[in-house]
C-alpha cells in the first residue's frame, strides 16, 4: 500500500475536511440556537459573561488568522497539486491550519452560547478530527513522505497552534 500512496498524483484538495467541518459547524449553530430559545437544557455562569464572549472573539480572529495564512499565504493548493510537504509560514505553528481554524470556529460559536453544557462539544470536535486526520490526511502524508513527515509531526502540534520543542 505504501507503494500505491507515494505514486497517487497528490494529496485530495479538500481531504476528508468537508465531510467533518460542516457537521461541526451545524451543531455547533443549533447549540447556540437551541441553547438561545432554552430548548435544550442551559446552563450560564452569569459572572463570566464578557469572558466567554471575549474568548469567542479571540477564537474567531485566531481562525481567521489561520485560514487565511494557510490558504492565501502558503498558497496551499498549489503546493498540493505539486506534492510539497509544506512546514514552513503558519504550518511551522499547527500541522492542520485550516482543520484548526474551524475548530476555533465551532469553539467560539460553542461560547457565544455561553452554555455550559455544550463545553464537552469541542473535546468531542476535537477527538473526532484528530481520529480521522490520522487515520487518512496524515497517514497518506506519512506514507508519501517518510521521516520528513514523522520528524515534522514531533514538532508541531496537529490542531493547537504552537512548536513543540523536541
Amino acid at each position: 500500500m505504501g507503494d500505491n500512496i507515494k505514486n497517487q498524483e497528490h494529496l485530495p484538495l479538500y481531504g476528508v475536511g468537508p465531510y467533518l467541518v460542516a457537521p461541526m459547524i451545524i451543531v455547533s449553530v443549533l447549540g447556540l440556537i437551541l441553547s438561545y430559545y432554552n430548548l435544550i437544557p442551559v446552563y450560564k455562569f452569569d459572572s463570566l459573561y464578557w469572558l466567554f464572549i471575549g474568548l469567542a472573539v479571540v477564537l474567531i480572529l485566531d481562525g481567521a488568522f489561520l485560514w487565511l495564512a494557510a490558504v492565501k499565504l502558503s498558497n496551499i493548493t498549489d503546493k498540493i497539486e505539486n506534492n510539497q510537504l509544506i512546514t514552513d509560514g503558519v504550518y511551522a505553528l499547527v500541522r492542520h491550519p485550516i482543520y484548526s481554524a474551524w475548530l476555533q470556529l465551532a469553539t467560539a460559536l460553542i461560547l457565544l452560547s455561553q452554555n455550559v453544557y455544550l463545553l464537552i462539544l469541542p473535546v468531542i470536535f476535537w477527538a473526532l478530527l484528530s481520529l480521522a486526520m490520522k487515520k487518512t490526511e496524515e497517514k497518506w502524508l506519512l506514507d508519501k513522505f517518510g521521516n520528513e513527515y514523522a520528524n515534522y509531526c514531533k514538532a508541531t502540534n496537529r490542531f493547537i497552534p504552537f512548536r513543540k520543542s523536541i
